[in-house]
């Protein structure tokens, strides 16, 4: 848990995905930086995911779980919550992300790791993973179908590989996006980091690779309709939103004339996509979701 590596050329989707997997150090700006207060913002949306994909995960009594792309860091504690028995490992590349992961950790009780999905090597846990789980991270890898294998060979046997990634990259957040970047005059400079969609299979890919490899496989897919807050003179929800994760490619590469410029034509979008009613945004969120068991 989640997004590391430099966004790829190419959900979150969260507008962006929800806990990727951060960019590497170099060429980290402001903007490109993860920032756990902004993306904690709707922690109690991006929560659920990670909740309704651990309900799905049958271990009684786990000895080492890993949250690869931990972000920071609440969601993992929950993993020590509801195995207190075992070794929980948190992997990220964002130092900003684990440091304020290592800062809700007071006990210690979760070995935090830096590391990219790409780099993360889980013969150097100190044992087999009995379960491994990476919640809102892989859109950020797009040579995540490649390592899933390798991550399935790793784990015990019986042991659980639960995934969960964003799937509304065709959705208006995204869609909006990627049109007001195609019109703005350093396009060629935004393309890469918001042409993440090709990182993300459909849920039959996911199915099929999992199925020619685990005994025990379980894929589907649940739209979640948030109702975000909206206060007339506030920035829209949804932009908001998207500035934890999805919009952060652009946020790094423009100045801040550029950028302030690009807020302002993207959050015009918005206001139109989804408007703003009496009880706040309506913004549905589609999500794909896999757990698999290895064989005893």
């Amino acid at each position: 848990m989640t997004e590391p590596t430099t966004p790829p050329a190419a959900d979150a989707a969260d507008p962006g995905p929800d806990r990727p997997v951060a960019p590497g150090a170099a060429a980290r700006s402001a903007d490109s930086a993860w920032d756990p207060r902004q993306y904690a913002v709707f922690a109690g949306h991006r929560g659920r995911p990670f909740a309704d994909l651990l309900a799905r995960v049958d271990a009684d009594d786990p000895a080492l779980v890993v949250d690869l792309g931990c972000g920071p860091g609440e969601l993992t504690l929950g993993l020590a919550h509801r195995w207190p028995g075992a070794r929980i490992i948190g992997v990220d590349s964002s130092p900003e992300m684990l440091e304020r992961a290592r800062a809700l950790d007071a006990d210690g009780r979760v070995e935090w790791v830096e590391a990219s999905a790409e780099d993360w090597d889980p013969t150097e846990s100190g044992g087999s993973v009995d379960v491994l789980v990476t919640n809102a991270t892989l859109q950020w890898v797009p040579s995540h179908l490649r390592l899933i294998p390798s991550w399935l060979e790793s784990l015990a046997p019986g042991g659980t590989f639960a995934m969960q990634v964003p799937a509304n990259f065709d959705a208006p957040s995204h869609r909006l996006m990627r049109e007001v970047a195609a019109h703005h005059p350093r396009a060629d400079d935004l393309r890469p980091g918001l042409d993440r969609a090709q990182a993300v299979a459909r849920p039959e890919t996911y199915a099929a690779l999992l199925l020619d490899r685990a005994a025990d496989v379980d894929v589907w897919q649940t739209t979640y309709q948030h109702v975000l807050t909206a206060e007339p003179d506030s920035p829209h929800p949804v932009l908001e939103w998207v500035r934890g994760t999805g919009l952060r490619p652009v946020l790094g590469v423009l100045d801040g004339a550029e950028r302030d410029a690009f807020v302002t034509d993207y959050e015009r979008e918005l206001e139109t996509a989804y408007p703003r009613r009496a009880f706040g945004v309506l913004f549905p969120f589609t999500r794909t979701f896999a757990v698999a068991r290895t064989p005893r």
